[in-house]
């Protein structure tokens, strides 16, 4: 059973994707597979409600052997050999299997799951902006915070700084003085420069 073969046997059905698979070719419309060419015969998807129009017509479903037992695929069942000689028909079935597969396309779906809430509540809503209001508060809180620690930060680094007689002592020192309070300065500039990243 060839590509060719399979193209001319689904013309009636429609436009299908003919993949090599296993030993064969799978069949294929909308990403959807319903149908399967193999060694051992064509095969069409079916379920629940196409079982016994298979088991009338004398088709039985897939089957294969392990070391172990025979293996039997439900979902798979061989197409009957009148349908070859009848395009139409093959088409009616052809239509009934891709039905049959988006049935179970379907219920491999996972459901949304959605949380209870009361009758005033309401769901946050995902990748919101905050408002400009509570934005702009929040940054004038880490401007009041950055001037917060600057004072404390120059109590810390230069606690001498307004003593006339500590001044003689920093003049002598100028080197260390100026070392001091570079230091200072870029450590308020780097918590300031952190603060405003967080809260922006």
């Amino acid at each position: 059973m060839d590509r060719e073969f399979l193209i001319d046997l689904f013309a009636g059905f429609g436009p299908v994707t003919i993949r090599r698979m296993f030993s064969g070719f799978g069949i294929s419309a909308d990403g959807i597979n319903f149908a399967l060419a193999l060694r051992s015969g064509l095969y069409l998807r079916a379920d629940e409600a196409s079982f016994a129009r298979f088991e009338e017509a004398g088709s039985k479903p897939f089957s294969y052997e392990t070391r172990a037992r025979t293996m039997t695929v439900r979902s798979y069942w061989q197409v009957p050999a009148h349908l070859f000689d009848d395009t139409d028909e093959f088409a009616t079935w052809a239509k009934d299997a891709f039905a049959a597969a988006q049935r179970a396309a379907l219920s491999r779906r996972p459901k949304k799951r959605t949380a209870s809430l009361g009758a005033n509540e309401q769901a946050p809503a995902r990748g919101k902006r905050r408002p400009a209001a509570a934005k702009k508060t929040t940054k004038k809180k880490a401007s009041s915070l950055c001037k917060g620690l600057t004072k404390v930060l120059r109590k810390q680094f230069m606690p001498f700084s307004t003593s006339n007689s500590v001044s003689r002592i920093l003049q002598a020192r100028n080197n260390v003085s100026r070392l001091h309070e570079n230091l200072s300065f870029l450590i308020i500039d780097y918590i300031c420069l952190f603060a405003t990243t967080i809260v922006s």
